[in-house]
C-alpha cells in the first residue's frame, strides 16, 4: 500500500497549485488520469483576472471593484466574502506564477498586459496571447518537477476512503495495468475539474466527466448549486471548440444573418462584452428567431482587427478556425454557437477548500466555494484554480501538521479496495442488452436540449424522467471488452454511473428553482426571486436519489440589485 501525507487527485491547475503548496513541507503525490500538461486547464485561452491596473483604461481598478463585478456577474449568488478573498489574492498569485516563469504578454512598458473581458468594469484580464491556461499549466508543471512531486499518471481514482469522519486515502484504477491500487494519506485534495461531458455540445475535454463530484456525493458530501451551468457564447460551430472571450475582448463583433451587431438589443452598453449568460442567450435568441445562418450559428467577426493584431493576440484562434472550420479569421468571419462550458456548482467547500469530511479538500471547477454563484465572469476560472488551489493546499498542510495519529485506516482502505474489485466484476459480468455509449449520448442530448440555455418546467421534468429511466437502463449494460489492461470500455461505462447521478442533481435542482438567475433562465419564471431563491442549492445522497435543501448566501457586502449592462 502506497503512502503519502497528502494526495492530490487531478493534475490540472488547481491540483498542481495545491501540490506545490504542500510539497515544501509534506510528502505529496499527484494522481491524474492524463499527464498533467494534457489536463483540461490547458484549454483555457483568454486570460486570468486581477485588479492590477496595468491597462491605461483600468488604472483605477481595485480589489473592491473587481469583487463587486464578480458578485454582480454572479447575479448575487456568490458568497461575497469568499469572492473578496479570491480577488484579494489575485494580484499576488499572478505575480507569483509570473516569477515562476509564465510568459505573459506585455505592455510597451514591460508590464503584464491586460485586456477587457465580459462583465468587467475595467480591462483586468492578464493574458499570454490566447494560450494563457496552457502556459500557466506548463509553468506549474515545471514547478512540480523542481519540487520532485511524485506523479502517478494514467490512474483513475474510483473511491475516497473515509474512517470515523476523516479521510484516510483513495483507491485508484491503474489504467495501464488494470489493477486497483490503494493509497493511504492524511489529507486528500480533489482538483478533478468540471462535469461538462454530462451535456452535449460542450467545450470540455472528454475527461471532464464530473468523476470527483460523483465520488464526493457518494461519500455524503453535499453538491452545491449544480443547476448553474455556464454556456459559453462562442464555441466553434460543428465541433464546439472554445473560441476565447479574448476575441471579443480584442474588439471582435457578433453578427447575425442580416449583418447586424445584434448585441445592441441585449446589452447596449457592454455590447459583446456583456456577461456570458446574457451574451449566450442573445446568440441563441437570434438563432431561434431565424436570424442565424443555416444550421444554427452566427458569425464572430475579427476581420476589422487586422492581420497584425490577430497574429499577435489571437494566433491559436486563427489556427483552430483554419484547421477545424476551414476559415481564416483574417479574411472570413468564424461560425459560432453557444456551447456548454463551465460548472459553477460542485463539491461544497468553505473558503479554505475544506469539506464536511476531515482532511478532504477540493479546489477549482470541481468545487463550489461559492465565488461564481449563478454565472462566472470570464477570466475568473483560472484565478479560482491558482487561488483556491493554494488555499486548499495551505489548509490541508495545516490539517496534517496538527494530526497526532498517522497512517490510519489500513483496514478501511483494504475493504474499499475489495469493494472496487467487486464493482468491476459485477459491471464486467452484466449480460444485459444496453450499450453504455448509447445511454451516454441520450443523456447528453436531453440535458442540452431540455436543461440548457432556456429552461421550462415540463421539458425539464421530461429530462429528469429520462435521466431516471437511463439510470435503470444503466443496470442492464453490457461491456464488450472483458480485459483488464487499458480497458477504456470499462472506464467509460464506470464513470457514466456518476455522470447520471450529476445529471439527476442538475435537473432536479433546476426544476425546484422557480426563478431566473444568471445562467439558469426559465421562460415560465423569467424574473429573479430574491425572496424565495437567494439561496444555495445543496444536494445530498439518499436511497431515493438526491435530496435537495438550501443554505444562505453571504450578502454582507453588497445588497442585490438588478443587473444592467
Amino acid at each position: 500500500m502506497r503512502y503519502h501525507e497528502v494526495i492530490v487527485v487531478g493534475g490540472g491547475l488547481a491540483g498542481l497549485r495545491a501540490a506545490v503548496e504542500t510539497a515544501n513541507e509534506l510528502d505529496t503525490a499527484i494522481i491524474t488520469q492524463v499527464p498533467p500538461v494534457r489536463s483540461h486547464s490547458g484549454a483555457a485561452q483568454g486570460g486570468v483576472n486581477a485588479p492590477m491596473g496595468n491597462n491605461p483604461e483600468g488604472k483605477d481598478d481595485s480589489v473592491e471593484k473587481h469583487t463587486f463585478d464578480t458578485v454582480k456577474g454572479s447575479d448575487f449568488l456568490a458568497d461575497q466574502k469568499s469572492a473578496e478573498v479570491m480577488i484579494s489574492e489575485a494580484t499576488p498569485s499572478i505575480y507569483e506564477i509570473e516569477h515562476w516563469g509564465c510568459p505573459f504578454s506585455r505592455t510597451s512598458e514591460g508590464k503584464i498586459a491586460q485586456r477587457p473581458f465580459g462583465g468587467a468594469g475595467f480591462p483586468r484580464t492578464c493574458f499570454a496571447a490566447d494560450k494563457t491556461g496552457l502556459y500557466m499549466l506548463h509553468t506549474l508543471w515545471e514547478k512540480s518537477i523542481a519540487l520532485n512531486i511524485r506523479t502517478y499518471e494514467e490512474m483513475f481514482v474510483t473511491d475516497l476512503v473515509v474512517e470515523n469522519g476523516k479521510v484516510v486515502g483513495v483507491v485508484a484504477l491503474n489504467i495501464v495495468t488494470g489493477d486497483f491500487e490503494p493509497f493511504m494519506a492524511e489529507a486528500v485534495i480533489f482538483g478533478t475539474g468540471g462535469a461538462g461531458q454530462v451535456y452535449g455540445r460542450s467545450t470540455n475535454a472528454l475527461i471532464s466527466s464530473g468523476s470527483g463530484q460523483a465520488i464526493a456525493y457518494r461519500r455524503g458530501v453535499p453538491i452545491k448549486d449544480m443547476e448553474f451551468i455556464q454556456f459559453h457564447p462562442t464555441s466553434l460551430f460543428g465541433t464546439n471548440i472554445l473560441m476565447t472571450e479574448g476575441c471579443r475582448g480584442e474588439g471582435g463583433y457578433l453578427i447575425n444573418n442580416q449583418g447586424e451587431r445584434f448585441m445592441t438589443k441585449y446589452a447596449p452598453k457592454a455590447m459583446e462584452l456583456g456577461p456570458r449568460d446574457i451574451v449566450a442567450r442573445a446568440i441563441q435568441t437570434e438563432i431561434n428567431e431565424g436570424r442565424g445562418f443555416e444550421g444554427g450559428y452566427v458569425h464572430l467577426d475579427l476581420r476589422h482587427l487586422g492581420k497584425e493584431k490577430i497574429l499577435e493576440r489571437l494566433p491559436g484562434i486563427r489556427d483552430i478556425a483554419i484547421n477545424f472550420a476551414g476559415v481564416d479569421p483574417i479574411l472570413q468571419p468564424i461560425p459560432i454557437q453557444p456551447g456548454q462550458h463551465y460548472t459553477m456548482g460542485g463539491i461544497d467547500t468553505d473558503v479554505n477548500g475544506a469539506t464536511k469530511i476531515g482532511g478532504f479538500f477540493a479546489a477549482g471547477e470541481c468545487a463550489c466555494v461559492s465565488v461564481h454563484g449563478a454565472n462566472r465572469l470570464g477570466g475568473n476560472s483560472l484565478l479560482d484554480t491558482v487561488v483556491f488551489g493554494k488555499l486548499s493546499g495551505r489548509h490541508a498542510k495545516e490539517y496534517v501538521k496538527q494530526l497526532k495519529d498517522r497512517r490510519r485506516g489500513e483496514s478501511a482502505i483494504s475493504s474499499a479496495l475489495e469493494e472496487q474489485e467487486m464493482v468491476r466484476e459485477e459491471l464486467l459480468t452484466r449480460s444485459g442488452g444496453e450499450n453504455h455509449s448509447v445511454i451516454r449520448d441520450e443523456m447528453k442530448a436531453i440535458m442540452i436540449e431540455n436543461v440548457g440555455i432556456f429552461r421550462e418546467g415540463p421539458p425539464m421534468q421530461e429530462a429528469l424522467d429520462t435521466v431516471i429511466a437511463l439510470k435503470e437502463r444503466y443496470k442492464e449494460i453490457r461491456i464488450m471488452n472483458k480485459g483488464r489492461k487499458y480497458n477504456l470500455d470499462y472506464l467509460r461505462a464506470y464513470e457514466l454511473g456518476g455522470m447520471l447521478d450529476l445529471a439527476h442533481i442538475i435537473a432536479l435542482g433546476a426544476i425546484k428553482r422557480e426563478e431566473s438567475r444568471g445562467s439558469h433562465f426559465r421562460r415560465d419564471f423569467p424574473k429573479r426571486d430574491d425572496k424565495k431563491f437567494l439561496k444555495h442549492t445543496l444536494a445530498t445522497i439518499s436511497k431515493d436519489g438526491p435530496k435537495i435543501s438550501y443554505s444562505d448566501v453571504d450578502i454582507s457586502m453588497y445588497e442585490p440589485v438588478e443587473r444592467k449592462y
